[in-house]
C-alpha cells in the first residue's frame, strides 16, 4: 500500500516539542486524572478501582458499561451499534478499510482530516474531492455533490463539525446529504470527533448515525471530552457493518485497553460536567480570538461555528510553511500551515488551550505581524 505522508501529523511531530506556546493544539484543554476523579465524585474510589483491575484483554468489542455510555450520546443507537477503537483515528481507518476496495468511487470533503481521502486513494479507490470554500462559509455545495455522485458511489465522507475550518453543517444540510447518499445507495461516514463543541445551545450537533440507515458516525474522547491521552474512540453504525469492521479490527486491535475503557466510561457517565467545561472554554476563547482578528489588518477569517480550530487567511508574501517556521523561530509560537491540509495561504489555529497561553500567543503573533506590516 502506497500512501501519502500525513501532512498535519508530520508537522506536529516535527515541531510540537520545540515551541513555547502551542496554538496548533486541537483538543479542549486536557483534564488530569485527578480532575476526572473529582468531577465524577469518585475521588479515591477511582484509584482503588484501577488498583483492583486485573490486566486482561477485557471485552473484545468494548465493555458493556462503556458502550452503553457511548450509545447514550445518540438518539437511535444501542449497545450493539457501538464498537470501541484506538481513538477516532482508528475508527476512521477501520471504516475505510472495511468499505473501500480498488476501483470504488469515494467522495470526500476537503479540507478535512487527511485520512478521509488519502486512505481510500491508497486502497485504489477513485477519489473525488468536494472543496469547501470561504465563499460558501466552508459549507458543502450540495448541487455540486449531487453532480458528483454516481450510481456506483460507494462512500461519501464528511467531517462535522469541520476540522480545520470550524464550519458546522446544520440538521437541514445533513438531511440533504443523507438524501443524496440514499439516492445512490452510498454509505455516509461522518467524522464527529468535535461533536459537543457548537457555539450555541447545548453544543451537540445531530449525528449522521441517527439520520440514515447507512450512516456511520466516528468520534472519541480527545476533543470535546479533553482526554486525548486515553486514545479511546468508537464507531456508531448498523450492526451488520460493525460485524464486517470486526474482521479487520481483529487484525490490528484485538481490544482497547481496559484502563482506557474504564476511564472513558467514568467520563461519559459525567459528560454533562465535562461538556459544560468545554463549552465555557470554547466560547470564551473564541471571543478572545475574534477580538484579536478584528484588530489585525493582515488577518481575515470565516468565524467558526463549532470545533476547536479556525482557519486564518494572512496577507503576506510568505508560504504558509515559511510563515509558521519563521513565527516559531522568532516568537516560539506554533500554528499549523495550511499547506499541511492542502489549504495554502491559510493558517490553522487551535484556540481551546489554556486561556493564558492563547492570550500570550496572540500577543506574540501580533508582534510578528507588526514587524512585517
Amino acid at each position: 500500500m502506497d500512501i501519502k505522508p500525513f501532512g498535519v501529523e508530520m508537522w506536529m511531530n516535527e515541531f510540537e516539542t520545540k515551541c513555547e506556546l502551542n496554538l496548533a493544539e486541537t483538543c479542549v484543554e486536557s483534564i488530569t486524572l485527578g480532575e476526572l476523579a473529582d468531577l465524577s465524585g469518585m475521588g479515591a474510589a477511582l484509584w482503588q478501582a484501577l488498583a483492583d483491575m486485573k490486566m486482561t484483554y477485557g471485552a473484545i468489542e468494548g465493555s458493556d458499561r462503556l458502550r452503553d455510555a457511548i450509545a447514550a450520546l445518540y438518539d437511535q443507537q444501542k449497545r450493539e451499534n457501538i464498537l470501541t477503537t484506538h481513538g477516532t483515528i482508528g475508527a476512521n481507518s477501520l471504516v475505510h478499510q472495511t468499505l473501500v476496495s480498488r476501483g470504488d468511487h469515494v467522495i470526500s470533503v476537503i479540507p478535512t482530516y487527511q485520512q478521509h481521502y488519502s486512505i481510500p486513494e491508497s486502497l485504489g479507490a477513485e477519489i473525488e474531492l468536494l472543496h469547501l470554500t470561504p465563499e460558501l462559509g466552508f459549507q458543502p455545495d450540495l448541487d455540486q455533490l449531487r453532480q458528483m455522485v454516481r450510481p456506483d458511489t460507494k462512500l461519501i465522507a464528511i467531517n462535522n463539525p469541520n476540522n480545520p475550518t470550524g464550519a458546522l453543517m446544520d440538521h437541514a444540510c445533513l438531511e440533504a446529504i443523507v438524501e443524496i447518499a440514499r439516492g445512490c445507495g452510498a454509505w455516509l461516514l461522518c467524522d464527529e470527533v468535535y461533536r459537543g463543541t457548537d457555539q450555541v445551545g447545548d453544543g451537540m450537533t445531530v449525528s449522521v448515525a441517527d439520520l440514515y440507515e447507512k450512516g456511520i458516525s466516528t468520534a472519541g474522547m480527545s476533543k470535546a471530552y479533553s482526554l486525548a491521552g486515553l486514545r479511546l474512540g468508537w464507531i456508531a453504525g448498523p450492526e451488520e457493518l460493525l460485524h464486517q469492521v470486526m474482521i479487520h479490527r481483529d487484525y490490528n486491535t484485538i481490544s482497547v485497553g481496559m484502563v482506557d475503557e474504564f476511564l472513558a466510561a467514568v467520563a461519559l457517565e459525567n459528560k454533562d460536567k465535562i461538556l459544560a467545561r468545554s463549552r465555557q472554554i470554547t466560547r470564551d476563547n473564541l471571543q478572545i480570538l475574534e477580538d484579536w482578528v478584528d484588530q489585525e489588518p493582515l488577518i481575515s477569517w470565516i468565524k467558526p461555528q463549532s470545533g476547536t480550530t479556525a482557519l486564518l487567511r494572512y496577507d503576506l508574501p510568505l508560504t504558509s510553511r515559511e510563515f509558521c517556521v519563521t513565527l516559531l523561530q522568532e516568537e516560539g509560537v506554533m500554528l499549523t500551515p495550511g499547506s499541511a491540509m492542502e489549504m495554502e495561504g491559510w493558517l490553522r489555529i487551535g484556540y481551546t488551550n489554556p486561556q493564558a497561553d492563547l492570550t500570550a500567543g496572540l500577543k506574540r503573533l501580533s508582534a510578528f505581524l507588526n514587524r512585517r506590516s
